[in-house]
């Protein structure tokens, strides 16, 4: 009985390990993607990071099925910590971003979304639960290039902006239709307890997994404050 409960014990430490690592090296992707897009002259305008309340990397999203409409995808979120998002960024969050038709990608090529969160009302939506784009927090193909000029009124007043990258190619891509929320299993994996979204972003909570920090570095590093407006920002998480 004791070699049994011994056995037993071991595999679900071993499980746990792997999902741990899974987690892992999603957050270590996020990060590189994020690394790789910021080096991109002609890639996110910086006063539209500078603006941004969070940012969530999805890579190597792919489509369930060819030709079918729907996606499902993983990534991480960081947002600037704090009452008012006005800190330096935080521990990431894991998410999953699902449903919506995202158009084919060319020969089954997976592809690397980013969003940015650009007001406390879409941030605080994203923390608290799932979140419809389109339908509870607008959202835009995102600009791109050095300035923000290039911008259309609708990118400008969407509360989520968003790209996209595949084979090499960045742009603004619409992700109307589809849901974002807080992955709790995959977060639970990568801190071993349950994490409260809110918490997590608000003040140092079980601290950066050691794979998050190439994301949070390169945007301490590219976006260290936030630029919004201060009356935009008097609303707390809540």
């Amino acid at each position: 009985m004791k070699k049994w409960i011994a056995a037993l014990l071991l595999a679900s430490l071993g499980s746990l390990a792997l999902a741990q690592d899974k987690e892992e090296d999603r957050l270590q992707a996020a990060g590189e993607v994020m690394q790789e897009i910021l080096g991109i002259p002609e890639g996110i305008p910086q006063e539209l990071l500078d603006k941004a309340e969070c940012v969530i990397v999805m890579p190597s999203v792919k489509k369930l099925a060819l030709g079918i409409g729907g996606s499902y995808g993983r990534g991480a979120m960081t947002c600037r910590t704090g009452q008012n998002y006005t800190g330096p960024w935080s521990a990431p969050l894991m998410m999953a971003l699902e449903g919506g038709s995202w158009g084919l990608q060319i020969g089954g090529e997976a592809t690397d979304f980013v969003l940015l969160l650009m007001n406390p009302r879409a941030a605080n939506a994203v923390l608290r639960s799932k979140v419809k784009l389109g339908a509870n927090a607008t959202a835009a193909a995102g600009p791109k290039g050095r300035s923000a000029q290039a911008a259309t009124d609708a990118s400008l007043r969407a509360e989520i902006l968003t790209y996209s990258r595949s084979r090499g190619l960045f742009a603004g891509i619409s992700l109307e239709g589809s849901t974002l929320r807080p992955d709790g299993g995959a977060n639970q994996n990568l801190y071993g307890r349950k994490i409260s979204p809110k918490r997590l972003v608000q003040q140092p909570g079980p601290g950066a997994a050691k794979s998050g920090e190439l994301l949070v570095a390169q945007l301490n590093q590219h976006s260290p404050s936030n630029a919004s407006d201060s009356k935009s920002l008097q609303n707390p998480v809540k």
